[in-house]
């Protein structure tokens, strides 16, 4: 009727934050660092995770770090790695902490917030020969700290970690801690050892699903996590394995594409958002195959699985 007034109210569908996604640069593993960042923002990546193999190439080529931010212009690098073997001790600790520094000095240039160590030994053939009692007291290959009593491990690599916490505090960034699934500290409570013996607060765990899996590490323990301990999840597939005999070996446990693994990347995703994480989701992918496809297509195709998993 004319003359009466009516309320009309309209629904609006309820605006849903979108899930954080970043691209590890192994998932365009021949990339450089510009054609990585190139396809990270065309795939529709919120941020690049940049890794040191990559970076340092581009560097040592002559490019002044300062031209990354042009490069990124404007697209976030949700991290920066990877600082290796991080037990290292006598001259080598001297060059670790010198890494340290300056991971950290082009983590500040392109707004990085954290920086990431790896337990040793990188080498995991080292390990292998540990293990069949091959390693000999004059073998020069780094062996971190095999030989030594968990407890003991910690302490020297735990000691390690803080000077680099220090480091890191230095320039207002956090450290993250990788536990490598072939090393001898290689398991999610070595981690939180590791972050306790540091006794420092900027640094956490990057939550990777392989290195986890692989060492059976279980989803009890990533619910149990303290969310502000998570500094990224790195969302990787892998292949079976015999946990009690085989020394996990990326080249073949690791080589296949996201989601075409053994590792139900579901249940770890909603396990991981139990403990109220909030922060990067960042893809990792050692498959030769994807390696020889279309990079563009594989970031693309990465980027509409996590956020499917995620979202």
């Amino acid at each position: 009727m004319s003359g009466q007034s009516h309320n009309t109210m309209k629904w609006k569908p309820m605006a849903l934050s979108k899930p954080k996604i970043s691209m590890n640069v192994t998932t365009t593993f021949h990339g450089n660092v510009v054609t990585d960042i190139q396809h990270a923002r065309a795939a529709g990546f919120g941020a690049v995770e940049l890794q040191s193999p990559k970076l340092y190439r581009y560097l040592d080529a002559g490019y002044d770090m300062q031209t990354l931010p042009g490069l990124l212009d404007g697209l976030e690098v949700s991290g920066l790695g990877a600082v290796l073997d991080i037990e290292r001790q006598d001259a080598g600790r001297s060059v670790f902490l010198a890494e340290v520094r300056r991971m950290c000095e082009i983590a500040v240039v392109v707004g990085a917030p954290v920086v990431q160590l790896c337990t040793g030994p990188l080498d995991r053939e080292v390990v292998v020969d540990f293990r069949a009692g091959r390693l000999t007291d004059d073998d020069g290959r780094y062996r971190a700290t095999l030989g030594l009593d968990e407890r003991a491990a910690v302490r020297v690599a735990g000691a390690n970690v803080r000077d680099a916490a220090d480091i890191a505090s230095g320039y207002g960034l956090d450290i993250y801690l990788e536990p490598l699934a072939w090393a001898h500290l290689n398991r999610c409570r070595h981690a939180l050892q590791l972050i306790e013996e540091a006794g420092r607060d900027n640094v956490g765990i990057a939550l990777d699903t392989w290195h986890f899996w692989t060492t059976g590490d279980t989803l009890d323990e990533v619910r149990a996590l303290p969310a502000e301990l998570i500094k990224a999840v790195h969302l990787s597939d892998g292949l079976d394995l015999d946990r009690q005999n085989d020394v996990p070996d990326q080249t073949r446990h690791r080589d296949v594409v996201i989601g075409g693994g053994a590792i139900p990347l579901q249940q770890w995703v909603d396990a991981i958002k139990t403990t109220g994480y909030d922060g990067w989701w960042v893809s990792e992918m050692f498959s030769t195959r994807a390696n020889e496809q279309d990079p563009l297509a594989m970031a693309t195709a990465m980027h509409t699985l996590l956020a499917t998993l995620v979202g």
